[in-house]
């Protein structure tokens, strides 16, 4: 008997990882890091992920876009960022940007990420073909999960900063980089599964990515360290940019299913029945009047042409 599977999105099979000791054809070792546009309720205008000048990668061609992604303006482009699956990391540093008073593309690159930062300009990372969400709770204790995370924080003349900020008692009139980035990698390890029984627990399937976001002053991720802050006047600013991995292994969620905590947290994306059916009905009596239309015109067609 052959045995087959179904996923629920088609022409997307699932990747199954395994760490590097065990390397073998059927999964893969790395796991990559996808940056997109960046783009702001505040603004209109989306960017490339280069044009803040973050870290970046430029040997690696970018990955093919489908029609649909071109269609929306993705911009999916390879990043420096790669993990070795299971392998945790407490401090990692990716690349240290430096802008000096004496060189002006430098001071035109910082201001324009000075401007991001005021517009709240939010960055959409993605691994295994899910978006990198950024998780919280709100007053009501419920996990709120948002498909991105914004560059930095700025905290205006009068004290007030957007809600994404969290910072606390940030100075006036200062910005704050997000250099740091906290990741949780929870995957399933196919204990019982079929498809997991050739790695054991040195394999699985990422279900979920999630980032926390830090201002630290320190290429050392020091946390003790002072936010990573400067004024709307600095001229001279070095910025380290590190991250921190941690792998958490959760066999009660599938990966059919590893969407479903996005969507629970995103009021929008609940499926309307009512506007789904009233659509349906509205195309249905479309086609049927077409339908008759035709049938018609080809009834007259046939009895002209009998005559």
């Amino acid at each position: 008997m052959l045995e087959s599977h179904a996923f629920y999105l088609p022409g997307l099979a699932p990747n199954v990882f395994c760490r590097k000791a065990v390397e073998d054809s059927k999964c893969k070792t790395k796991v990559e890091v996808f940056v997109n546009r960046l783009d702001s309720v505040e603004s209109v205008l989306p960017y490339e992920y280069s044009y803040f000048d973050f870290c970046t990668i430029s040997d690696e061609p970018s990955p093919v876009e489908n029609l649909g992604q071109v269609l929306f303006g993705e911009r999916i482009r390879p990043s420096p960022y790669k993990f070795d699956f299971l392998k945790n990391d407490d401090c990692h540093l990716v690349c240290t940007k430096r802008f000096t008073s004496s060189d002006a593309l430098r001071q035109k690159m910082l201001k324009r990420l000075m401007k991001g930062m005021v517009l709240n300009y939010q960055q959409h990372w993605i691994i295994d073909n899910m978006p990198v969400t950024l998780c919280y709770r709100n007053t009501e204790n419920q996990e709120f999960c948002s498909r991105g995370f914004p560059i930095g924080c700025y905290v205006t003349k009068s004290g007030h900063s957007k809600e994404s900020c969290n910072i606390r008692d940030g100075k006036n009139d200062t910005f704050y980089v997000f250099n740091h980035l906290d990741f949780e990698i929870t995957y399933h390890s196919g204990q019982g599964e079929t498809w997991g029984s050739a790695f054991g627990e040195d394999g699985g399937r990422i279900i979920a990515a999630k980032v926390q976001v830090n201002s630290l002053n320190s290429e050392k991720c020091d946390r003790s360290a002072e936010p990573l802050m400067f004024q709307s006047t600095a001229k001279d600013v070095e910025i380290p940019f590190t991250y921190s991995l941690k792998f958490v292994k959760n066999n009660d969620i599938r990966w059919a299913s590893r969407w479903d905590y996005i969507l629970k947290s995103l009021p929008q994306t609940r499926i309307q029945w009512f506007s789904i059916l009233n659509s349906l009905v509205i195309v249905l009596f479309l086609s049927g009047m077409v339908a008759m239309i035709l049938l018609r015109t080809l009834h007259k067609d046939i009895a002209r042409y009998n005559q």
